[in-house]
């Protein structure tokens, strides 16, 4: 399949890169479309798994979400391949990228020499697509920067079968046959439900309820001659909402403008006027909260769990009304 490839510069990795990587071949399909249709917006609060000693913090779903979902939810059929051996690994990219393919892969940022230093940390669910080869570097364009970027084989591999939570193992993916005819009204308003029901869920530690449950552990928080744990899970917070990718802020600002741009579907305006308001209200709300956190993790004498924790619930308020609302659609 011949690719029309241009590089991008994205808010998301993972979106980013499905929405070059489709588009490449001859479905342009968008970066808050390729996180709307795949659902991949959530929450997710769970004291009991640990990272790195703090609870899982999560504002979208898994990593993979939108590269497993895609292919099902638009019916593309997906190459898709792990590897144990790096050599082979290696050849099978070089062999792919010389036969005029666009391929995506997962990697660890912290082995991708091309990131500046302060910018590396062992997470290796970090997407980018590999358009060409020149001699031993491989032309990449990860949707983070604003440049095309090169990478040495050695230490794209190295990136490449990182281990640790994640592990990339490998993983490459490329579409092989992208369907013509899309019916995107039926796929959005499904997508939709969704996410309105994955949001709403009983469940106490997911969606909106789990955004209660962490507002409430935050007001429970004192300093008890402990500051270091305090210190620690309000950093913890900040780090698992803005560092991992595009931040729990960011996500609200993709989802919105996903239900934006489903306008053209022929689907209710006003609903999704009226719930994309409430996203952006509550991708605003959060990164005030993570502020708030910064600030009194920076100096404990300005900690008031009451205001942080209220901070949170106002955020949740808005996405249970956002949610509601798109139930109807």
């Amino acid at each position: 399949m011949e690719n029309n490839f241009k590089h991008s510069q994205f808010a998301h990795c993972e979106s980013g890169v499905i929405s070059t990587l489709i588009s490449s071949y001859g479905l342009k399909l968008s970066e808050p479309m390729a996180f709307g249709i795949t659902s991949t917006l959530s929450f997710v609060f769970i004291p009991l798994v640990k990272i790195n000693g703090m609870p899982l913090i999560a504002y979208r779903d898994l990593p993979k979400n939108i590269v497993k979902k895609i292919s099902k939810v638009l019916n593309i059929k997906m190459n898709k391949k792990v590897y144990s051996n790096k050599e082979e690994a290696n050849e099978e990219l070089t062999s792919l990228v010389n036969d005029g393919n666009l391929v995506g892969l997962q990697t660890s940022v912290f082995y991708l020499p091309y990131f500046p230093k302060d910018m590396r940390f062992h997470f290796n669910a970090h997407n980018l697509l590999v358009y060409g080869k020149e001699n031993s570097d491989y032309l990449i364009s990860d949707p983070v920067f604003e440049e095309e970027v090169k990478c040495n084989e050695n230490e794209l591999n190295k990136a490449r079968f990182a281990k640790g939570a994640f592990a990339p193992k490998g993983f490459i993916y490329y579409p092989d046959e992208i369907p013509k005819d899309i019916d995107f009204s039926s796929i959005i308003k499904k997508a939709i439900k969704k996410n309105a029901k994955s949001m709403l869920t009983p469940f106490p530690f997911a969606g909106v309820k789990g955004m209660n449950k962490l507002a409430k552990k935050i007001s429970t928080l004192k300093r008890d001659n402990n500051d270091r744990f305090l210190k620690n899970y309000l950093t913890h917070i900040v780090r698992m909402q803005e560092e991992i990718g595009t931040g729990g802020g960011g996500f609200r600002f993709l989802y919105a403008a996903f239900l934006s741009e489903s306008k053209q579907y022929n689907l209710d305006e006003k609903i999704l006027d009226e719930a994309s308001a409430l996203l952006i209200k509550s991708g605003n709300t959060l990164r005030e909260f993570a502020l708030l956190c910064v600030t009194a993790s920076k100096n404990l004498d300005k900690f008031d769990a009451k205001v942080i924790a209220e901070k949170l619930e106002e955020a949740s308020s808005y996405e249970k009304e956002a949610f509601t609302l798109l139930k109807k659609i």
